[in-house]
């Protein structure tokens, strides 16, 4: 299972969408519905799924799906 799709999967969960709203180019916020504590925890959630340390700098640049899997990709 590819980073994106892990990635997907947690955000239907955590956000109650359904998976065809989820692409790389979706905004979390404007596109997916989520809010501020939404997005915290969901990283949360993702630094422990993948055993990553998100910093506070990534975290304010994440706009997209995108965003997100290139930063566990990169780490």
């Amino acid at each position: 299972m590819s980073t994106f799709e892990k990635v997907k999967a947690m955000l239907v969960e955590k956000l109650g969408i359904s998976e065809d709203k989820v692409c790389l180019e979706s905004e979390i916020i404007k596109d997916l519905g989520a809010d501020s504590l939404d997005l915290v925890e969901m990283l949360l959630s993702m630094e422990e799924g993948f055993g990553v340390t998100i910093t506070d700098e990534q975290t304010e640049s994440i706009k997209t799906v995108k965003d997100i899997v290139d930063i566990i990709d990169n780490k």
